[in-house]
């Protein structure tokens, strides 16, 4: 994603077609933000699915005017001590030709912007999943805003930006293993220590109200990553997007089938929100390594990423800390998986020529991947505690412990998903009386039951 460098002899065109395959990429990535909410939404109770659905689409907002004031100059402009950028020309994208071309790339400066847009968006909305059932909106906003601006940016530059220290080291995320997923992964973990456990956790069910909700996201997720992964060489003349693009599907099925496999001997069925977990796991580890490992690495990388994954959604309950919605689990330990096997399965035949132990590299690309995925992980979990710190000793990151019992709903968004008693409408939009209970908690009851 980094800038190349180039002699002027060399100087890129714009190509209408990288163009337009960059545009259909970030359309896809775009997509993948709902999908989530759908993915999300579905595994949470009834009481809480609109707040659950709402923590991803506000992203969609936020993120977005950010990038345009100064997310973008941050994350991607000239260096400075290689942890941060800066460009005062690209603030609030101005002073940005229309055909003016990323630097050694054959596409625009602005088809580069809103590709890279997308994934600041769908960063902190994976951390949403950690939090279900319990985090006021108003905070829930207000942290996105702090933690995108303190915490990706910076991690953005250090990973993908030109002078950032771990472009620099040579640690490979060709599509945010470590900006992403384990920034994301890490970010939950140190919310969650901050703000507690949901009421009832491990004393009621809190099992997924709509399982085809939750397979309708992940099928959602699987096809915008296509263009998550392929779309991260930011070109399409050298075959390297494409290896990522079959990468994509392999280490995805292998994932997928490894996790069932486990979960069929560990607990003796085969689930639907096992499929669809393990399907997640492989998207996340195959993002840094595809364009480094081969169809055959993919589904090692795949295999390994589900079983661990799998694995790891269970530690939970082991050590006490409410991750609602796997996050850690799956985007953490998924994101370290398949940074970390980088180090192992890299042919040097794809987007470089570093090789891994199994093909004669020695461990010289493994630690580098362990600079990168220790760096990001330690830096995201403190800093997210600490933000999360401060705003719950200051405006509170909680709902009252009545709200999160009746439904966070009603409370945050006076709305409720289904209308299980045919008047229609939310409770915002109606004259009459509300009920002394909210309809949402009554819905999580007959769910639950």
């Amino acid at each position: 994603m980094a800038p190349a460098i180039t002699l002027a002899a060399d100087a890129p065109t714009l190509s209408s077609a990288n163009t337009g395959f960059m545009l259909i990429c970030s359309a896809l990535v775009m997509l993948m933000t709902p999908g989530l909410a759908f993915f999300y939404g579905g595994m949470v109770r009834v009481k809480s699915t609109l707040n659950m659905l709402m923590m991803s689409f506000i992203s969609l907002g936020i993120v977005t005017v950010l990038w345009v004031l100064y997310g973008f100059s941050l994350a991607f402009g000239a260096d400075s001590g290689s942890l941060i950028g800066w460009n005062s020309d690209w603030v609030g994208l101005s002073n940005i030709g229309l055909t003016q071309l990323w630097d050694g790339y054959t596409i625009p400066v602005f088809v580069f912007c809103v590709f890279q847009l997308m994934f600041a968006i769908i960063t902190p909305a994976l951390i949403s999943g950690a939090l279900a059932d319990r985090v006021k909106f108003s905070a829930w906003a207000l942290f996105i805003t702090l933690w995108v601006t303190i915490v990706y940016f910076p991690v953005a530059h250090w990973v993908w930006g030109s002078g950032g220290w771990a472009f620099e080291l040579g640690v490979i995320d060709f599509a945010g293993g470590t900006a992403v997923h384990i920034n994301a992964g890490a970010a939950a973990l140190g919310v969650i220590l901050v703000i507690g456990r949901r009421v009832g956790f491990k004393k009621d069910p809190m099992r997924p109200h709509s399982l085809p909700l939750v397979m309708l996201g992940a099928g959602l997720l699987w096809f915008g990553w296509f263009g998550f992964n392929a779309g991260s060489w930011l070109g399409n003349d050298d075959g390297v997007g494409a290896l990522m693009f079959v990468n994509t599907q392999v280490a995805t099925a292998a994932a997928m089938l490894a996790w069932l496999a486990y979960e069929k001997i560990r607990h003796g069925a085969f689930t639907t929100l096992g499929a669809a977990s393990g399907a997640v796991a492989g998207l996340v580890a195959i993002t840094p390594s595809g364009g480094a490992v081969s169809p055959l690495g993919a589904i090692a990388v795949g295999a390994i990423a589900g079983v661990l994954c799998a694995m790891a959604v269970g530690l939970k309950y082991r050590f006490n800390y409410d991750d609602s919605l796997d996050v850690v689990g799956v985007h953490l330990v998924g994101g370290v998986a398949g940074s970390l096997l980088i180090g192992f399965f890299a042919t040097g035949k794809g987007q470089s020529d570093a090789q891994g132990l199994f093909y004669g590299g020695g461990l010289d690309q493994f630690w580098k991947q362990c600079a990168g995925v220790f760096a990001v992980l330690g830096y995201s979990l403190v800093a997210s505690a600490v933000l999360a710190f401060l705003l719950d000793r200051t405006i509170g990151m909680r709902v009252p412990e009545d709200d999160e019992v009746s439904g966070i709903d009603s409370a945050e968004h006076a709305e409720t998903a289904y209308d299980f008693s045919g008047a229609g409408g939310g409770a915002a939009r109606t004259t009459a009386a509300p009920a002394p209970a909210p309809v949402a908690g009554t819905a999580a009851k007959k769910v639950d039951a």
